[in-house]
C-alpha cells in the first residue's frame, strides 16, 4: 500500500493542536469532501463523505491515542481502506509540527472517491492531504491566535 507523509508547523502550543485534532465536528471546515462529521462512542468516528463526482457515502473509522497529546492512529472500518497516524511534536512553547502518515490501497481509493488513476490519482491525494492540512492550520491559528 502506498504510504502518504506530509508535515506542517502550526503556530500554537501542543494541546491546542490536540484539542482540535480530536474536535471531530470540526471535520469539514478542514477535510475536504467531508460533509459531517461525529464521534461514535470512546474511539468510533463516523463521517459522511462527498465523492468527485457528487455522490454521498459514510466512512466509519476507529482512532487510538497512542501517546496521549503526541499520537493517534486511525483505520477504516470497512473499503476503501484507510489508516494513518498523526503525531504532535513541540517546536517550543507556542509553536508544533503536525506530521500525517497515511496508507490508501490506490484502486479502492478510486472506487470510493472517484478522480484520476494510477499516477495523477497519488498526485491528487498529495494534493488534497496538503490542502487539508493547510486548512487546519489556518483554524487552529485563527480560533487560537498568539498575542
Amino acid at each position: 500500500m502506498p504510504t502518504l507523509e506530509e508535515q506542517i508547523d502550526i503556530t500554537a502550543p501542543g494541546d491546542v493542536v490536540w484539542n482540535h485534532l480530536h474536535q471531530v465536528e470540526d471535520y469539514p471546515q478542514f477535510v475536504g469532501g467531508v460533509r459531517d462529521a461525529r464521534r461514535e462512542g470512546t474511539s468510533g468516528v463516523h463521517v459522511d463523505v462527498e465523492t468527485a463526482a457528487g455522490r454521498a457515502f459514510g466512512l466509519d473509522a476507529a482512532t487510538d491515542d497512542l501517546r496521549p497529546n503526541r499520537t493517534m492512529t486511525w483505520r477504516t472500518t470497512e473499503t476503501p481502506h484507510l489508516s494513518g497516524s498523526v503525531s504532535l511534536l513541540p517546536i517550543d512553547a507556542t509553536h508544533t509540527r503536525m506530521q500525517l502518515r497515511m496508507e490508501y490501497d490506490p484502486a479502492e481509493a478510486h472506487d470510493a472517491f472517484g478522480g484520476p488513476r494510477g499516477f495523477a490519482q497519488s498526485s491528487a491525494i498529495e494534493r488534497t492531504v496538503r490542502a487539508d492540512l493547510h486548512q487546519f492550520k489556518d483554524l487552529v491559528e485563527r480560533t487560537h491566535p498568539l498575542t
